[in-house]
């Protein structure tokens, strides 16, 4: 910890300090040095349950063997090409699998590292398309960080604040649907002048702010916004994608087809591969013949990221993972609401991305760390630190399931 404060940007140090004076225990970090399936073990030899998944990442389970394979036999070929230029086999395999799992009849994908790089591909795609730059996105939104997606999200007006004159300015953000806000309500919150606006971006359920799912009808409702006033509707399926919510695309499972969805997070099985995907209608705006390219990187659709997501959806499809986060999902929230858990208000899910409403502000911060000393790794989240959230890899194992709750129980009681 001496050795990561002392070379860490401060911000990060400033932060877990900050945890700790309002929780009154200590947020030092745990140093990861290996992890396989749900297990995470760190420096000193612990070994953790990861009810993270990383960040979502790993959905197949960390160091799934077949995508370890995977990327070791790619490594032994080739590890870098000249990226759109002159691309590899595997980036062009990656694009045609990417293609075909679209809700869409003909289908274009532009891959990338980071769920932000593809959001920002998604911001662009909406103003070739439309010509307007004006976007929709929600109350407690999060896309990421970079300028691009940090203009747009609305977790937390404190990340754009020291930005905002740096940032795109011409963002409207409405309210999101929930207990107390009801669909009507919420698209009352909508512009009344659309003729600015070419996109409107969602997450099929919030997560970062605390696995707020919409309810029924919302995103059609959208969708026939963005049909009537000439905009785009994107899909940031970055967390809820791949089969995490029981579906290949959330979105879609609702009964919605968006017009561009935004991938990432566990599509690489564990290495940065990210891609934004779009009708062959909507991306037939990057074509004017007589443009360059004006949106590429470097690294994007490397051959070894691009291997590993080829492993990651194989393995998704051959062992029905979409099917099996169903069935585990169901079986966990029914774990979780089989006796009452002390302070917990509500279990919301949507297939393995679980979020546990808790009485009071703040406390899903002291009641992460409880379960990290108990082997248990949780995230807090919600703008108020007031949910648990739960997107284990699909995986886990019962026994690892039941040791959680049982935990988690003994935490919440004080034990």
């Amino acid at each position: 910890m001496e050795r990561l404060a002392a070379s860490e940007c401060p911000a990060l140090t400033t932060r877990r300090k900050r945890r700790e004076e309002q929780t009154g225990a200590s947020h030092d970090p745990i140093v990861w040095v290996e992890a396989e399936g749900a297990n995470v073990i760190d420096a000193d030899g612990n070994r953790y349950v990861d009810l993270t998944s990383g960040f979502g990442v790993a959905f197949v389970g960390h160091r799934h063997p077949e995508v370890v394979a995977a990327a070791k036999h790619q490594a032994d070929r080739l590890l870098h090409a000249l990226g759109d230029l002159h691309p590899s086999d595997v980036k062009i395999e990656l694009l045609e699998r990417l293609c075909a799992l679209a809700p869409w009849p003909q289908a274009r994908a532009m891959l990338s590292l980071s769920g932000a790089d593809a959001v920002t591909a998604a911001l662009k795609t909406a103003v070739m398309a439309t010509g307007k730059t004006g976007v929709v996105a929600f109350e407690g939104s999060y896309h990421g960080l970079t300028y691009g997606p940090l203009a747009v999200s609305g977790y937390a007006e404190r990340f754009r604040q020291p930005f905002q004159a740096q940032l795109q300015s011409d963002v409207h953000f409405a309210a999101w649907p929930g207990r107390d806000v009801s669909i009507d309500v919420t698209l009352q919150t909508l512009p009344q002048d659309w003729s600015h606006i070419g996109a409107v971006i969602i997450e099929p359920i919030q997560g970062r702010a605390g696995v707020r799912l919409p309810p029924p009808g919302f995103v059609e409702a959208l969708k026939a916004a963005c049909e009537k006033n000439g905009a785009l509707l994107i899909a940031d399926e970055i967390f809820t994608g791949l089969g995490r919510c029981g579906a290949w695309w959330r979105s879609v499972d609702e009964g919605v087809v968006p017009d561009v969805i935004c991938v990432g997070k566990a599509l690489g099985g564990g290495l940065p591969v990210s891609a934004c995907v779009a009708s062959e209608d909507v991306m037939r705006a990057w074509g004017t013949p007589d443009r360059e390219a004006i949106h590429t990187g470097t690294f994007y659709g490397d051959p070894l990221g691009s291997a590993a997501a080829l492993a990651t959806i194989a393995l998704i499809e051959r062992e029905q993972l979409v099917q099996r986060a169903i069935e585990r999902g169901d079986a966990f929230a029914d774990a979780l609401r089989a006796e009452p858990l002390r302070g917990v208000l509500e279990v919301r899910h949507a297939g393995m991305m679980l979020g546990l409403q808790l009485h009071s502000p703040m406390q899903a911060l002291s009641v992460a760390r409880a379960l990290l000393e108990r082997g248990y790794l949780v995230l807090p989240a919600g703008t108020k630190a007031d949910v648990l959230q739960l997107a284990p890899p699909v995986m886990m194992s019962d026994a690892q399931r039941d040791g959680f709750v049982s935990s988690l129980r003994d935490v919440l009681e004080g034990r």
